[in-house]
């Protein structure tokens, strides 16, 4: 009896501290140039809240995929789970900092008639999520945002002809 009501009690905590918000932008870039984009795990730098990743470059996301990141604001390493992947339209990712909160981020890209949409959904859930929400906020608005730029930038250049070499890290071979 006493266990059963715990774990009500638990429920509903877990009910109270998850925060949810989903940014939309309509994009000029192709459905193709945006999920190579978000699938690119390697690269990040359109990507507000993650530093770098130790990902080799090419690696293609897969469910079940655990990898490290290291976050902007404060250089934290923190553990990135890809939890699903539907080629072309929706990638969800678990991201696992700190104790007491957890961060799932879900791409997903629609094309419309005016152009291609791309979704972020961004929860948090625990109980430092407000505080850790309250510190992310202004970023985790511009991810979306970014990403649809970064994809419309490589269109740009791969139409122009210019050639952006990449950084070299310790795993490429």
């Amino acid at each position: 009896m006493a266990g059963s009501w715990l774990t009500k009690l638990l429920r509903r905590d877990q009910r109270l501290y998850s925060l949810v918000r989903t940014y939309r932008v309509l994009s000029s870039a192709s459905v193709d140039a945006l999920w190579q984009k978000v699938t690119d795990l390697a690269d990040v730098s359109w990507h507000p809240l993650l530093a770098s990743t130790n990902v080799p470059y090419g690696l293609v996301a897969k469910p079940g995929l655990i990898y490290r990141g290291v976050t902007r604001l404060i250089p934290i390493p923190v553990r990135v789970f890809v939890e699903r992947v539907r080629p072309g339209e929706l990638l969800s990712v678990r991201i696992l900092a700190l104790p007491g909160v957890e961060e799932q981020v879900t791409y997903q890209v629609d094309s419309t008639l005016c152009g291609t949409c791309i979704s972020c959904s961004v929860t948090l859930r625990g109980y430092l999520s407000p505080l850790l929400w309250s510190l992310i906020r202004p970023h985790a608005a511009r991810v979306a945002a970014a990403l649809a730029q970064a994809a419309e930038q490589a269109t740009l250049s791969a139409v122009t002809g210019e050639v952006h070499p990449r950084k070299k890290q310790a795993f490429d071979f």
